[in-house]
């Protein structure tokens, strides 16, 4: 019977990362981090959505492709157990697109116009009516992305979250409509729901060049935090500085474990007794000492492709696998298992 077919008492985590470049500290603080934290107590899959970056780069199919191996090795550089963990490609699971299609009817096209996500990118980018239905749909290929291996838990940043949203609404109306037990996910927001661009900009993005790459070299990282937007309002290092709001220091309250150091930072910045340069010099630092073991493990994987697209095929593999058994049940519950 499909409902017993979709019952799991082993938890199940789904997330992933559209391959449109490399990830980034906000990427990490959003749901990587989680992703290595929960691994040992989820059984988790990561999903390269690599038909999803067509939205914004249908132009650049190569660039994709090679994203999909960027991405790939971001999640196994920051501690994914390819063990553990089944990191797959999404493109190759068609299942996920029938799934999709089946879904699609269960929503109105007025309703996934409004998600808050797709407004606000149809807005930020000026895009008009110039975007295509797959950019519309997109949120519906998340959706089977999530149900199709029945994930509980769902690590998301916060501007994901209108996402999980749209599949609770759509697997609830499911399991109404046709007695289904699809499994309802919950999200997971990261310790930090948005991580501010080095250019103070509410937002890190790639499109805005305001981020710090995972991949990042000791120099990079150096120049980067060296151009970082402090307080506008302070000319001179005697003049006091503005703490609160100030990238610089929401990067040290972040990334920099030495606590009494931070604070020795503040206090002295407040008080006008301590210079932009120093400031950064330490954050830099910080984040070197944090990034350090991530270029490591990064390294290893990029003299090692074979290894990662061996990863691949087998994460792919096995979620295709459950894919097909998910699909089997939601065919037979709807009647078209013919």
């Amino acid at each position: 019977m499909y409902h017993l077919l979709m019952e799991n008492t082993k938890k199940i985590i789904l997330t992933g990362d559209t391959p449109t470049g490399k990830l980034h500290l906000g990427h990490f603080v959003g749901t990587l981090e989680n992703r290595v934290k929960l691994q040992h107590e989820y059984e988790t899959f990561i999903v390269i959505a690599d038909l999803h970056a067509f939205t914004t780069k249908a132009d650049k199919p190569e660039e994709i492709r090679e994203s999909v191996m960027e991405v790939a090795l971001d999640n196994l550089a920051v501690g994914l157990d390819p063990k553990k963990v089944h990191i797959f490609v999404e493109s190759q699971i068609p299942e996920i697109y029938e799934l999709a299609s089946i879904f699609s009817m269960l929503i109105s096209y007025n309703k996934a116009l409004r998600n808050p996500t797709i407004k606000d990118e149809i807005i930020q980018k000026n895009l008009g009516d110039n975007y295509s239905l797959g950019f519309i749909n997109y949120p519906l290929y998340q959706v089977a992305d999530i149900v199709c291996v029945g994930a509980n838990l769902v690590p998301v940043g916060a501007d994901q979250l209108p996402h999980v949203e749209v599949t609770c609404d759509i697997v609830e109306k499911f399991n109404r409509m046709y007695g289904g037990s699809l499994v309802v996910p919950k999200p997971l927001v990261g310790r930090v729901t948005k991580l501010m661009g080095t250019d103070g900009n509410p937002k890190m993005g790639k499109s805005l060049g305001n981020c710090i790459y995972l991949s990042d070299s000791t120099k990079v990282v150096e120049e980067k935090v060296a151009k970082m937007y402090t307080d506008p309002t302070r000319i001179h290092q005697t003049d006091a500085g503005k703490v609160d709001g100030n990238p610089v220091f929401i990067y040290h309250d972040i990334f920099n474990p030495n606590k009494p150091e931070v604070e020795d930072l503040k206090n002295r910045y407040k008080a006008g007794k301590v210079g932009d340069v120093e400031v950064k010099q330490k954050l830099a630092k910080a984040l070197n000492n944090f990034l350090e073991p991530i270029r490591e493990k990064r390294s290893y994987f990029e003299n090692h492709k074979s290894e990662v697209e061996d990863i691949l095929k087998t994460g792919t593999a096995k979620t295709r696998a459950e894919a097909q058994k998910t699909l089997e049940a939601v065919r037979l519950a709807i009647k078209l298992n013919y």
